[in-house]
């Protein structure tokens, strides 16, 4: 009731209002105490305090029972079904085993939760709110500043273990000397598994049955994203505060809410995203309330100035982030340079600039360019393509699509490193990046193997000599990475984590290790046994299937491209992999980001691995 993302008292109240930046509220629900926590965000000019406020008084509504009567009922609808795509997933299923176990929940009580629900009345709730809320709660604050109670600890001496990565406990030989059958791989057949259609217009339709339940997931999705209008990632985020003449934007909200349906219009940089999902008994009511908010949606100014202020606030914050900082200003600085996708936004001048009409303009023409339509659910391709050829609504010819902008990738025919300044943080954060070939299908199976052997998880090369022999690193990675379209280069992306005054000594080890590949048969045995049983148990299903097919184009292929990893990774030697990494990764030249305090790095470090360039977060957000 107060928080479910689309119709709680807060997402109406507080969120769908913009009182607030976000706000939410969740359960852990646990076997002797149990947690009910409220979380908000304040907006520019906006104190904690009224916030707390805001999010209190959501609860003296529920004590109140002022809320409309149909809530319960839609609240208890949605939550059936949540169940029933959360029970899509084995490892929810798995999880909810686990969670009746540890409660000490008998099963049939657990699996029936949902039926005792619908015997609950709003006067049940009023009087529990009534004797579980009152002045008896933790308020916690997240503020900026500087804390005047850290306390230095001397760096102690590095002494390095001496890994035994061939030895085994009793306990896990005892495991894996249990017999059990090998599972055997299922790969996507595209032919086999997705029907294609074609609706009015020519619009191509990639229909997937779903033969689990009775929920359905419909997309729309054009190849055209803000790298070619830098107002479609402002048009879509508009859309969430939007009504339309028959409906206010919180009716609207409720409307969806009551259908047991969502509706979220999103951009990337090279895409827009159309979605609906919810209960197939309510497709087309869905549908005919989806098409009505993307054709006669209204403009409200009052909200788009709230938007561009909460943006405004957004994009501060970023520059608080060291995670915002490092993985998407400096990365994208360090491939494309200033002018990136990640740069390619509205200015703070052009966001206050624009229009309402403007947006809504572009809103009312996404379904007006070629686009396709992905659909997963239990209706027949022929009942689909005759609901939505009466029901969406398309111009009698359909716009082609812009030419796309492409930003260029940099080459990295030098070392060079890029330092941003993060006055007060203890550790460096550092990544090499390096530009690689353009994309080669038969690399596949062997980066993979080098992957998983070298980089990936607690149990790679780089994880076991960095941190776990060195106490280097509070977490390294490396891989070799696959670009997700043909036209774009594959790249070595590495990362390490550790504290400032261990910095040399990291990037050294690092480094390498990076030109000379480490050898363990039995790290490389149970690398390719790893892959293995990846490829056998993981399943692509449901609309996996249909996003599995549409990456694979962008990659030119026609084919689940895992057949081939499975087919040739058993060949594979130790021998593979160590000349892919002589061919592919050996004396490379990096790109290398650090993320630290300028007062705590080694600059001298740095220059030994290249010409160091100070950047201002200006620079490297663009803003």
């Amino acid at each position: 009731l107060l928080s479910n993302g689309k119709a709680g008292l807060m997402d109406i109240n507080l969120s769908q209002q913009q009182k607030v930046l976000d706000a939410g509220s969740f359960v852990y629900d646990m076997k002797d105490y149990s947690a009910h926590i409220m979380y908000g965000k304040a907006r520019e000019g906006q104190t904690l305090e009224d916030v707390r406020d805001l999010l209190l008084s959501q609860i003296e509504l529920v004590k109140k029972g002022e809320y409309p009567d149909w809530m319960l009922e839609a609240v208890i609808n949605n939550l059936k079904l949540s169940q029933i795509k959360a029970f899509e997933s084995n490892r929810r299923r798995a999880g909810a085993f686990v969670d009746a176990f540890i409660n000490d929940i008998p099963w049939d009580e657990y699996i029936t939760g949902i039926q005792r629900y619908e015997k609950i009345t709003k006067q049940d709730i009023i009087d529990f709110a009534n004797n579980n809320y009152r002045n008896n709660y933790v308020v916690v604050y997240k503020r900026t500043g500087e804390d005047k109670n850290v306390q230095k600890v001397e760096k102690p001496e590095i002494t390095p273990v001496n890994l035994n990565r061939s030895e085994q406990s009793e306990f896990l030989k005892a495991i894996v000397n249990t017999p059990a059958p090998d599972i055997q791989p299922v790969f996507v057949d595209y032919r086999q598994d997705i029907k294609q259609a074609v609706l009015k217009g020519g619009i191509p339709v990639y229909y997937k049955e779903n033969t689990e339940n009775n929920t359905f997931n419909l997309y729309y999705v054009l190849d055209r994203g803000t790298n070619n209008d830098k107002k479609l990632g402002l048009a879509t985020s508009y859309l969430e505060y939007l009504g339309t003449s028959k409906y206010t934007p919180a009716q609207m909200k409720e409307e969806f809410y009551k259908l047991g349906c969502s509706f979220s219009v999103s951009s990337s940089s090279e895409q827009i995203y159309v979605s609906l999902s919810g209960l197939s008994e309510n497709f087309d009511k869905g549908v005919d309330l989806f098409e009505e908010l993307l054709s006669d949606v209204q403009p409200n100014q009052q909200a788009l100035d709230n938007l561009v202020n909460d943006i405004l606030k957004v994009r501060a914050d970023d520059k608080l982030s060291q995670d915002k900082i490092l993985w998407d200003a400096m990365y994208d600085y360090a491939q494309y340079g200033p002018k990136s996708p990640f740069t390619n936004i509205l200015s703070k001048d052009e966001l206050k600039a624009v229009k309402p009409e403007e947006l809504i303009s572009i809103i009312k023409k996404i379904t007006s360019y070629e686009h396709i339509v992905l659909y997963y659910g239990p209706l027949s391709v022929d009942a689909l393509t005759q609901t939505l050829n009466a029901k969406h609504k398309i111009p009698d010819v359909l716009q082609p699509l812009p030419v796309e902008v492409m930003f260029k990738e940099l080459a990295t025919d030098e070392n060079k490193v890029y330092f941003v300044n993060y006055p007060g943080m203890l550790q460096a954060e550092i990544i090499f990046l390096s530009k690689g070939e353009s994309f080669n299908k038969d690399n596949a199976p062997v980066i993979s193997m080098y992957n998983e052997y070298f980089g990936s998880g607690m149990s790679g090369i780089v994880f076991q000599e960095l941190r776990e022999s060195k106490a280097l690193a509070y977490s390294a990675f490396s891989t070799f990475r696959n670009p997700s379209r043909k036209e774009n280069a594959h790249y070595i992306l590495s990362y390490i984590g550790t504290q400032s005054d261990k910095m040399p000594e990291a990037m050294k080890g690092f480094m390498d290790i990076m030109n000379d590949l480490p050898e363990s048969e039995g790290s490389f045995s149970s690398s390719k046994n790893s892959v293995l049983q990846q490829l056998r148990t993981t399943r692509t299903t449901k609309t996996g299937v249909l996003f599995n097919y549409l990456a694979a184009k962008k990659m030119g292929l026609d084919y689940d491209i895992r057949k081939d990893v499975y087919e040739k990774v058993p060949a594979l030697t130790f021998n593979d992999i160590k000349t892919f990494q002589e061919n592919y990764i050996k004396g490379k030249k990096y790109t290398i980001l650090v993320l630290g305090d300028k007062d705590k790095i080694d600059m001298n470090t740095l220059k030994k691995y290249g010409d160091v360039k100070t950047l201002t977060l200006e620079e490297v957000f663009g803003y």
